[in-house]
């Protein structure tokens, strides 16, 4: 046992914690359930939970001091009931009465602080959904919904320079990683090398980003054990609470540790949906040219899982230790691969309606570049967010003419250009019937010198009209009658660069052939598939 263990579980902490750990001490209880990690001790009690910090400090968090925990406990409290209210009950003293006995409240000298919470079925927290086989369409959709509006919520902090805050965190995380013994030196090297290559790439993006508000509040710790499915709704807690200089920064930089955790649980279409839902609910050109530092965030925030893996190991005996640092070098690896610079492409999905352009393009997405994949850009959303609507409003016959549509094919291919040109894989789908519209988003890849393939889909007429009058809940606003109509269309002659696929099989089959198209394994990282076409 480390002298880190002896600290909080030893001292003045040791009848804290055999007092919460006693079921006597609650009414009606039973049972007491323990939970730890390197910064609480977390005690489940019939319906209540009760956290304490552990008498310790580490260079990012110091809780050696009672008051230190006391001011930790009712920030907690405080910054938590904006993005979990009923979760969080209050901050309670635990105090010794003159007779040596503990209790909660009460006269008595106080010997510890305690955040009180409501208890929750840990199966409920989205790290077990993602183990127990996965999170429907609608979950992740949701997720992404609440983290945008915690975004929108926060407070924001206009700085002159975003670059510099990085510059000290990736200073910081390489430093803590040199210095351990846990890890091979050549790997943390290529781990700063590789780091500052990309903050180099991304510092203007960064300084722009920071000058308009994209700095903001956060939750800080956006892990999927920091997401609970509370009352019918993800509800995110534990926010950072013991260093706003940690929870303040870039919005991305925040969404970036549930990109990576997804990702650690196999989850990627999940956190390619949770990506594309995000970037369609903030309309924010910012936020598209801000992917130019994703590698960089998901690099760090896989570093500092890796410090923090090895700090836990530290507290924990030998086996448990052991596995805990091998945690950590796979971490580091996982930094190094998030890190590695890899050139985008732009992929066009066209047909007529029905032919599954939107089921293709979102299949597809998680394939295209590196983890979480590439921007899904559907033209149907576009059109609904162009006229002011809810994705499933049907519009009328006027935000379909000639001069809308044109407008919509121009947002497309300026998103596109913005995403591309940050160095973001990008997924376009659009009926393209026209060939100046198809010519136009091979044009944007000759433009930025990356490389495009089409995908033209076909299908039987009857068979697109049945599928358009199965639709529910979509984005898409057409009919039998209006496929009855495209189908009269002259569409012109494709391009080479553009693939006719019969999507006649259905979408598994329809997917398989693409990513032999595009070069892709037909396997594909894609092992939980989600039933949506996101975002």
């Amino acid at each position: 046992m480390t002298n880190a263990r002896r600290i909080a579980e030893n001292g003045d902490q040791a009848a804290v914690i055999a007092f919460l750990a006693d079921p006597s001490a609650y009414a009606g209880v039973a049972q007491v359930d323990r939970l730890e990690t390197h910064g609480n001790l977390v005690f489940l009690a019939g319906a209540d939970a009760w956290k304490i910090k552990r008498a310790m400090r580490f260079p990012y968090m110091d809780f050696s001091t009672l008051e230190k925990r006391r001011v930790a406990c009712e920030r907690e409290v405080e910054v938590n009931r904006q993005l979990a209210p009923g979760l969080y009950l209050g901050c309670v003293p635990i105090t010794r009465s003159a007779g040596g006995g503990l209790a909660f409240g009460g006269d008595g000298d106080i010997v510890e602080w305690a955040v009180h919470m409501c208890r929750f079925d840990q199966a409920a927290l989205l790290s077990s959904i993602a183990d127990a086989g996965g999170m429907d369409a609608g979950l992740v959709k949701a997720v992404a919904d609440a983290v945008y509006d915690s975004h929108r919520d926060a407070p924001s902090v206009t700085m002159a320079s975003g670059t510099t805050q990085i510059a000290d965190l990736l200073a910081s995380i390489c430093g803590s990683l040199a210095r351990s013994d846990a890890f091979a030196s050549q790997d943390t090297g290529r781990l700063s090398r590789h780091a500052h290559e990309q903050l180099g790439r991304a510092s203007a993006t960064l300084d722009r980003r920071a000058k308009a508000g994209c700095v903001r509040r956060c939750h800080g710790d956006l892990h999927l054990g920091n997401i609970v499915v509370w009352q019918g709704r993800p509800m995110l807690f534990d926010a950072i609470e013991f260093d706003e200089t940690i929870a303040t920064i870039d919005t991305l930089y925040d969404l970036a540790f549930l990109f990576m955790d997804l990702c650690r649980h196999r989850q990627w279409q999940a956190a390619n949906v949770v990506l594309n839902r995000y970037l369609w609910r903030s309309q924010n050109d910012l936020d598209l040219a801000g992917l130019q530092a994703l590698p960089l965030f998901l690099g760090l925030r896989a570093g500092i899982r890796a410090m923090v893996t090895v700090d836990r190991a530290a507290q924990e005996d030998r086996r448990p230790a052991e596995e805990d640092r091998e945690r950590a070098r796979a971490h580091l690896h996982a930094a190094l691969e998030y890190l590695a610079p890899r050139p985008p492409q732009l992929v066009a999905v066209g047909g007529l309606s029905g032919t599954g352009k939107s089921t293709l393009a979102a299949a597809l997405a998680p394939e295209l570049g590196p983890a979480p994949g590439a921007v899904h850009l559907r033209s149907d959303l576009e059109r609904k967010t162009m006229f002011g609507v809810a994705e499933t409003v049907r519009l009328s016959a006027e935000a379909y003419s000639a001069e809308a549509s044109r407008s919509v094919y121009d947002v497309l291919c300026r998103k596109a250009r913005l995403a591309l040109a940050a160095g973001q894989s990008v997924v376009v789908d659009a009926v393209y019937a026209r060939p100046d519209e198809r010519s136009a988003i091979e044009g944007l890849a000759s433009d930025l010198g990356v490389p495009f393939r089409g995908l033209w889909l076909t299908a039987a007429g009857d068979e697109l009209a049945a599928r358009v009058a199965a639709r529910r809940n979509d984005a898409s606003d057409a009919t039998p009658e209006f496929v009855a109509r495209q189908l009269t269309w002259d569409t012109g002659v494709l391009s080479p660069a553009w693939a006719t696929l019969d999507a006649s099989a259905g979408p598994g089959e329809t997917l398989r052939r693409a990513m032999e198209m595009l070069g892709l394994d037909p396997a594909g990282r894609n092992q939980q598939a989600i039933d949506c076409e996101a975002p």
